[in-house]
């Protein structure tokens, strides 16, 4: 086990189990609210797991690209699809991350491009932004519909 899995992921984890805690509280039907001139909560649903495969994929290839598409039908407008998929990226996130060696996590640099290379641990730490910035999204969507914010949200996302 390398050190960033010991030391870092289970912190790391709590920001994935907000995912978690959104799509407990949400219906199918929610995932079509919209807000005017914004994608639906669905499609920022899928968008936070596209980018999820791409940074599993700049630990596999040590380059960033934000290209893939998942367009699996209904997967916008499916709480249960999203779930699993989101279940499933996660286990391969940690899996990514399992095979660098401590080494690895010194040496290695993922390539995002304009000469920025971050070392492994501060890629993953972007991620954890991109995760927060998706919550703060979702927040507002989630406070218009009137929905409650999960408890853990109400502590950390506000």
């Amino acid at each position: 086990m390398n050190s960033l899995i010991e030391k870092r992921y289970p912190l790391f984890q709590l920001y994935l189990a907000l995912r978690g805690q959104l799509m407990e509280i949400l219906t199918d039907d929610d995932l079509s609210f919209r807000l005017e001139n914004n994608p639906t909560l669905g499609a920022l649903c899928r968008e936070i797991g596209e980018v999820e495969y791409a940074y599993i994929q700049s630990f596999k290839s040590y380059k960033l690209d934000f290209s893939y598409r998942n367009d699996e039908p209904g997967l916008e407008g499916s709480v249960r699809q999203l779930s699993a998929w989101y279940e499933a990226l996660d286990r391969e996130l940690r899996a990514a991350i399992e095979a660098f060696s401590d080494d690895d996590l010194e040496k290695l640099r993922i390539d995002r491009g304009d000469g920025f290379a971050p070392p492994v641990p501060l890629q993953l730490e972007i991620y954890k932004e991109a995760l927060l910035i998706f919550c703060g999204k979702v927040s507002v969507y989630l406070k218009v519909m009137g929905k409650p914010l999960p408890k853990q949200w109400q502590h950390w996302i506000g």
